[in-house]
C-alpha cells in the first residue's frame, strides 16, 4: 500500500491550503489558520505531505568481528 488509509486531517497537507509561511496557511474556505489545525472540508493531497527523515543507522555499537564470514 502507497499511502495510509488513516490520515490525521491537518492544513498543511491540505488540498485547498496554500503555504504563506511556516506558521500560517491560506484556506480557500477559513482564510488563515494554522498548520495543525484542520475542518470538515479537509482533502488529503499527498504531494504537500513532507515524509519524516530516515534514521540514522548506529554503527558504533558493531565490532569488527559483525563483518567476518
Amino acid at each position: 500500500m502507497l499511502f495510509q488509509k488513516d490520515i490525521e486531517p491537518r492544513c498543511a497537507y491540505c488540498e485547498r491550503g496554500t503555504q504563506l509561511d511556516e506558521d500560517k496557511i491560506l484556506c480557500s474556505k477559513k482564510g488563515v489558520v494554522s498548520p495543525g489545525s484542520s475542518c470538515r472540508s479537509f482533502r488529503y493531497d499527498p504531494l504537500k505531505r513532507v515524509p519524516p527523515p530516515p534514521v540514522v543507522p548506529d554503527f558504533s555499537r558493531l565490532k569488527d568481528e559483525d563483518f567476518t564470514l
